[in-house]
């Protein structure tokens, strides 16, 4: 096995520029929410030239609506496809999936990055450009380990499934209609940018909107109104004691390194339509984090029991109580026992390729593993290289020596788990 790991390895390793070739061209196609056919053709074309079976279908809403965990992100998925690349096994071996988003959140603004944010420099050992820690590095990853394994020769038991999906930015609708269309498997690795830190746990969260109403009156007599941004105040501090108590109480070791474990944010106000009146409508939006231990429904009850108290303690409120509504994006929470056999081979793998042990930890943030894990029912972890604190951000780069080690990673997984034919 030693001779064979060797052989993948330096494989990997002759093939570092055509890694970062690949990244380039991913990068350089802008597949922000509804441009992803371009980066999709890329990632097909690779797929092909590995010669694995690969299902291509843009997602159908109508059979999305059907589904509990269906939350729309748009009226249409036409142009917007799903790949899915499989290298079917032998026979008799354990199979994984291996997923990742190919959507990306938008540049933003331009000025702010010192290079084109769809160029792909590399400088230092690193490439700039939005994708590339969130997290095309990941699936470059991911499709150089399983070139890497096919191009040395090596047969598997298991089968190998390869996912490239959309609108994991939005709430996971690609991931979801990979299960709707029937892939699954017997574990499922997740590329996030976590820094090669192995996480267990992933956060779930949703979006939610608060209106709070007020009684409009002339700037220079504002005494003759009720300040819905005022009332709003009240509404965000209520909030905020909410996060308090909720982060107050939990203890799991997985999150010592986190300030605010299950964090919520208020992201988008808007409120008023005039400098000299007194503002009468003010609008939240924002996310609640969902522990991997709770049910959304609960986290839901527990932020609509906090408005009412608030607008109960007001005596404004009380008749004009704030409301709240849940909307679009959510992610699923998920978690997977540390001593789990695939987060056991994972972890192992990583010391005896670093020579030190893995930090294990649980995200602040969601993944599409809570689909895979708690809608597939599938043993799910995410572990990828990039980092968290780059992505989203201007100028977000990958180091390319990560994204090589990560490759080595996965393939010493896959070779683990999916086990060797002799066939």
């Amino acid at each position: 096995m030693n001779e064979l790991i060797t052989k993948i390895e330096d494989y990997i390793d002759r093939h570092q520029d055509d890694a970062v070739h690949l990244l380039r061209q991913m990068v350089q196609q802008p597949s922000i929410q509804g441009n992803e056919k371009g980066v999709q053709e890329v990632v097909i074309n690779k797929l092909e030239k590995l010669n694995l079976k690969t299902d291509v279908w843009d997602p159908d809403i109508e059979e999305l609506k059907k589904h509990l965990y269906f939350v729309p992100s748009r009226t249409s998925y036409k142009g917007s496809p799903n790949v899915v690349g499989v290298w079917k096994g032998q026979g008799g071996g354990k199979s994984i999936i291996l997923n990742g988003h190919i959507d990306v959140v938008p540049e933003g603004d331009r000025l702010s990055w010192t290079h084109d944010p769809f160029s792909g420099h590399v400088e230092n050992g690193k490439m700039f450009g939005r994708g590339t820690t969130d997290m095309k590095g990941g699936n470059v990853s991911m499709l150089l380990a399983m070139e890497a394994l096919i191009n040395c020769g090596i047969k598997l038991k298991g089968d190998v499934i390869f996912q490239s999906v959309i609108e994991e930015e939005s709430g996971g609708v690609g991931t979801l209609a990979t299960l709707i269309r029937g892939y699954t498997a017997d574990a499922a690795l997740v590329p996030e940018p976590t820094n090669m830190k192995l996480f267990i746990k992933q956060q779930g969260s949703m979006w939610f909107r608060v209106t709070v109403e007020g009684r409009s009156a002339h700037g220079g007599t504002r005494y003759e109104g009720i300040s819905a941004l005022e009332k709003a105040v009240k509404v965000h501090q209520a909030i905020l004691d909410l996060e308090k108590r909720r982060n107050e109480i939990i203890s799991d070791p997985l999150y010592k390194s986190i300030p605010i474990p299950l964090p919520i944010n208020i992201g988008k106000i808007h409120g008023g339509n005039w400098p000299s009146s007194v503002p009468d409508l003010v609008t939240l939006e924002g996310r609640i984090g969902v522990g991997p231990e709770e049910s959304m429904n609960e986290v839901k009850n527990e932020l609509r029991q906090c408005l009412a108290q608030v607008s109960s303690q007001d005596t404004w409120l009380k008749d004009h109580p704030a409301s709240f509504e849940f909307f679009g994006g959510q992610w699923v929470p998920n978690g997977l026992e540390q001593d789990h056999p695939f987060a056991k081979l994972v972890s192992s793998h990583y010391q005896e390729l670093v020579n030190k042990p893995i930090t294990i930890e649980a995200s602040p943030w969601g993944t599409d593993a809570g689909l895979l894990g708690k809608v597939g029912g599938i043993p799910a972890l995410v572990i990828g290289p990039g980092e968290t604190r780059v992505a989203h951000y201007p100028n977000e780069f990958i180091d390319l020596s990560t994204m090589i080690l990560a490759s080595k990673l996965f393939a010493r997984t896959i070779l683990d788990w999916c086990e060797v034919s002799s066939n």
